[in-house]
């Protein structure tokens, strides 16, 4: 059967929903006073074994690449600046008391990347313009920009603004995900981006890639924040182990179908002191004081001959007490814990079917608007099918989920379908 006549039922079948992000719920549909959320992933050069197109060589200095954009560099090797794009259109049905169905550019972006002076030294900048990119209070375009120096093997440095080296699921490429939107856990949980500086190997000792690990120190405020804010800065460690060998576990799902087994088991631990967001990094703006916040978290990543399993737990807590009281004004942490596991199957070299189970809980004492949506919308379910044209370069997906929590209230289907091209 060949790829296109899959495609258009796929498309004549599936319906879709749209990323919960910022101004939108845990479903995908907009909310009235949506907490300010960051979902866009920096989307790197793809990894060279889930490449279907072949590069093409202009001449020596430019090349233009499926999903890499164009690349020119001088004849000694340099400079180099690499230029793309990556497009997400997605269509949202929701089943609640009113049904909805929205249709956007839900995610827009475009890179500049390469080095200067060396080959060590890099950099890259990611600018977003989608539907959902926009961060709620925060109308910079600007959501990766950062220099690293990579001379060093086991000290590769980075400054700048990208994601915290905290959860992989979270650091995972937008563009190389299973399903059309992230985990709720994550969502809610993870640390996101913010301003600082990182130190870290992704071959320590030069063990093959067996072990990796990022130490991270940070403003602890979130991207591209404007205005002073109470000295106190975000620190996190983390480290990865693959004992089988190094492998690109910043891809979900196994397009390569590699018939060795690969495997990463993960940690990481963070703490952000006076943080002045609700949800540490990210959500609503504190203005009554701040909150200390712990954060843990652990992840399992495991790929076989088209067989992907994805796994983690998050955990995020106040330190210094759930409540900011000002008068009769309240303020309250967002402290909660959860985990997600999902897998993927390649049933063909074009399809794969994959499924997921999400499940979010609140600590006692913490935001009632986070208990609210813990007993509504607490619990996810679903799965979906991807058809990839051209590996993660292009891919259409379709998914669905029920939502439900542990009050009496009826559950929301929720279904959606996208088209993910990278240029």
């Amino acid at each position: 059967m060949s790829s296109l006549p899959l495609t258009a039922a796929l498309y004549l079948t599936a319906s879709v929903i749209t990323d919960a992000d910022a101004g939108t719920d845990l479903a995908g549909t907009h909310t009235p006073n949506p907490a300010p959320r960051s979902d866009q992933a920096p989307d790197p050069v793809p990894h060279p074994a889930l490449e279907l197109t072949p590069v093409q060589v202009v001449d020596e200095r430019v090349i233009i690449a499926p999903g890499k954009g164009i690349t020119v560099r001088s004849p000694d090797g340099r400079y180099q600046a690499t230029m793309r794009a990556r497009v997400h259109l997605r269509d949202t049905f929701t089943h609640d008391k009113l049904d909805t169905n929205e249709l956007n550019v839900a995610r827009l972006r475009f890179f500049l990347q390469g080095n200067a002076l060396s080959q060590d030294l890099k950099y890259l900048v990611q600018l977003a313009f989608g539907a959902l990119d926009p961060e709620t209070g925060n109308a910079s375009a600007v959501l990766d920009a950062f220099v690293e120096y990579t001379r060093l093997r086991d000290l590769n440095l980075r400054v700048g603004q990208y994601f915290v080296p905290f959860d992989r699921a979270r650091t995972i490429r937008e563009s190389s995900l299973q399903f059309i939107d992230r985990q709720v856990v994550v969502r809610e949980l993870t640390l996101d981006r913010d301003v600082g500086l990182s130190v870290g190997s992704q071959d320590l000792f030069g063990l093959g890639g067996r072990l990796a690990y990022a130490l991270f120190i940070g403003g602890g405020d979130g991207r591209n924040r404007v205005g002073a804010q109470m000295v106190g800065p975000l620190t996190t460690a983390r480290i990865a182990v693959k004992p089988f060998g190094s492998f690109d576990d910043d891809v979900e799902g196994d397009v390569a179908r590699d018939t060795r087994p690969r495997l990463a088991l993960g940690v990481a631990a963070g703490y952000n002191v006076h943080a002045t967001r609700n949800q540490s990094t990210f959500g609503t703006t504190l203005t009554l004081g701040t909150f200390d916040y712990g954060h843990f978290a652990a992840d399992l990543v495991f790929k076989w001959r088209g067989f992907s399993l994805l796994a983690e737990g998050v955990y995020r807590k106040s330190l210094n007490g759930d409540v900011l009281t000002s008068g009769m004004a309240r303020e309250y942490s967002r402290s909660g814990w959860g985990y997600f596991v999902q897998g993927g199957l390649l049933v063909s070299r074009l399809v794969e079917i994959t499924a997921r189970w999400d499940q979010l809980f609140a600590l006692q004492g913490t935001d009632p608007a986070l208990t609210t949506l813990v007993s509504t919308q607490g619990r996810q379910v679903g799965g979906g099918v991807n058809v990839y044209l051209d590996g993660h370069i292009v891919k259409l997906q379709a998914d669905y989920f029920y939502l439900w929590g542990y009050s009496a209230n009826p559950g929301r289907h929720a279904a959606r379908i996208a088209l993910d091209a990278s240029f």
